[in-house]
């Protein structure tokens, strides 16, 4: 059972002084941050942590059962990380270095400070990553609690209200939000400004548990409020607490002008004044978890690659088929996705392991966001879409990287290839987007047992991947034991008399190859790349291409920019072979897959004119 502390109200009144003098301090010292913003809910958080409702054992800060925190207003950072030194869990002299180069304590927080849950401070973004904690608690049967503070400016977001639905319908109950609402925003009223009630029937209408507190500086009624949020049996809990800005410093509460803005030494002085004396070495205890554990899952062996050679199977089909085999081999393999998982084909892996996929609706950003809350308790999620709408979650994917997240992102409906459903369905960008988050990993698989073998190296690896998959049918081409790694790519034609090369992945691979054959027969020799890994790209394969070669050809069913071309240009930037790009150069239209590919250029029909038209022109 957990054990409880011995902090006394009045402790936690003493607590609550020193973190007002410790915010003070430690943004004047750093002559940048938002103060204001943390000084209103101190309170809020002084009684969560240290009036025994936050469930955490200091001695094992990874222990699987503590009780989870999330400051999704991560402005307030002073505020998070002067808890946690009151906590014992940051020394003092620390603080000092808030907001300085190389120091842990960022402006906001991300994974560089160990105690974070997750990266935030692109608000609205934390309740959908509690969403995802929440759900890993239900699946592993542990009773840790997860609690976000939320901003009132950031409940205009959409993606609030996307984790608020969801929470609802999971019934997460062991999920507790809590709003400052402090009147004030960056640069004036926030929407509902100290209304309380109007966050109240908003939330409540969405299936919440609502908890009113009027007073969020009052230590008796939050208390209350949170005991009311740990008695909930079916709802997520929110706690909507009146708070003042600047509260405790007579000069800056409820004043507009201050929003991230530092004092100077005089004006800190003059609070410090204000706040009362304090201890710098107090500290509060926590109340101890329970000590549970999740439950262990052994994995069994998947089942092998059955495929013909010449068999028409849509890398899509090969997606689903992967996750579904290789589940038992991976019992930490979670899948959700967003209404569309007969196309995205998820759903092979829904029916079969309908515990450990999360169907989320057409809410890609709070999908997004609560696969990075179960990736950070052990599961490996893989996310799934039409790529055209992972491009509405970008702020959660790039979000993601700071937060060091292990998730795995699949894009079906790619290119103009899809067909007649025109412009709106197509993944026409996802490369781009994909390409440009520091150290991800981009794969366009061009068959089925590329995409299947793919799929394994994204499990194998850690961190943001992403998987580009095609809606039609295209051969196998590959045997079934054809391995694939991260940062490779194969050479499917080569002879010592190449005067082109053609790159190309996806269904371009396809026309490439169609391409070959037919120069072949009029007598140009071109050799021909999968490029699978679009990053890490494989640079010595493509320098050797350029140096063999006259001309490279890339080709993909994206638009120029950020795509196949520009990766290969890049890699060849001090290199005197010309790269032609070939791609998605004008608006796409409805119509057949054949005849959209012929008219943006990327047939074997137009891919073999253009090759002949750099000869003809030697």
């Amino acid at each position: 059972m957990a054990t409880a502390t011995d902090n006394s109200l009045e402790k936690r009144q003493q607590i609550a002084i020193q973190l007002r003098r410790w915010i003070l301090q430690i943004t004047t010292n750093a002559g940048s941050g938002h103060a204001t913003s943390s000084l209103s809910a101190v309170e809020l958080m002084a009684e969560l942590l240290f009036g025994g409702h936050f469930r955490f054992d200091v001695h094992h800060p990874d222990a699987p059962n503590n009780d989870q925190l999330i400051f999704s207003k991560g402005h307030a950072s002073p505020l998070y990380y002067a808890l946690w030194t009151a906590a014992g869990q940051v020394d003092r002299q620390r603080l000092e270095n808030y907001r300085q180069f190389g120091s842990l304590l960022e402006g906001h927080p991300t994974s560089r400070f160990p105690l974070t849950e997750a990266a935030t401070g692109s608000l609205g973004q934390g309740l959908s990553v509690g969403v995802g904690l929440a759900l890993a608690a239900k699946m592993d049967q542990l009773d840790y609690r997860t609690f976000v503070l939320l901003g009132d400016s950031e409940m205009a977001e959409g993606s609030q209200w996307e984790a608020i639905q969801i929470a609802a319908q999971y019934r997460l109950n062991n999920l507790v939000g809590v709003i400052d609402v402090n009147r004030l925003g960056q640069r004036g009223e926030t929407m509902y400004g100290a209304d309380l009630h109007q966050y109240q029937k908003k939330v409540e209408a969405f299936g919440w548990q609502t908890v009113v507190v009027g007073d969020g500086h009052d230590f008796a009624e939050l208390s209350e409020a949170y005991h009311r949020a740990a008695a909930s049996a079916e709802q997520p809990t929110m706690l909507i607490a009146g708070t003042t800005k600047g509260k405790g410093v007579p000069f800056l509460e409820d004043e507009e002008g201050w929003h991230g803005k530092a004092l100077d030494d005089d004006q800190m002085h003059a609070a410090l004044e204000e706040v009362g004396q304090g201890d710098p070495n107090i500290r509060g205890e926590l109340t101890a978890p329970n000590d549970r554990h999740p439950l262990t899952v052994l994995p069994a062996d998947a089942e092998q690659l059955e495929y013909r050679l010449g068999e028409e199977v849509a890398t899509r089909t090969a997606y689903g088929e992967a996750i579904k085999r290789l589940a038992p081999q991976y019992p930490e393999m979670v899948a959700l996705d967003a209404e569309v998982s007969n196309s995205t084909r998820a759903k092979f892996f829904a029916d079969s392991y309908p515990n450990r996929f999360f169907e989320m609706f057409i809410a890609e950003q709070n999908m997004v966001g609560a696969a990075v809350g179960l990736g950070q308790r052990g599961k490996i999620p893989f996310v799934s879409t039409f790529a055209a709408f992972l491009t509405r979650a970008f702020d959660q994917i790039r979000m993601a990287r700071y937060s060091d997240a292990n998730v795995k992102f699949v894009g079906s409906h790619c290119g103009v290839s899809i067909g007649a459903d025109g412009p709106s369905q197509m993944g026409l960008e996802d490369i781009a987007m994909f390409r440009s988050v520091q150290e991800s990993v981009v794969l366009y698989p061009s068959d089925a047992v590329s995409t299947q073998r793919l799929v394994e190296a994204m499990m194998n690896h850690h961190g943001i991947s992403y998987l580009r998959t095609t809606r039609g049918e295209t051969p196998v081409i590959y045997a079934c034991d054809e391995q694939f790694e991260i940062g490779g790519c194969k050479v499917l034609r080569r002879s010592d008399r190449d005067r082109y090369t053609l790159i190309a992945a996806g269904i371009t691979l396809h026309e490439a190859l169609a391409a070959h054959s037919i120069l072949l027969e009029e007598g140009i020799t071109v050799r021909v790349i999968d490029l699978y890994s679009i990053k890490p790209l494989d640079h010595a394969t493509i320098r050797k291409a350029a140096d063999a070669t006259e001309v490279l050809f890339t080709i993909e069913d994206h638009v120029p920019e950020g795509g196949i071309g520009e990766a290969v240009l890049t890699s060849l930037s001090d290199h005197r072979t010309p790269v032609r790009c070939l791609a998605v150069r004008k608006r796409p239209l409805s119509g057949a897959s054949e005849r959209l590919l012929d008219d943006q250029g990327l047939s074997a029909e137009k891919i073999v004119a253009a090759v002949k038209a750099v000869a003809d022109s030697n």
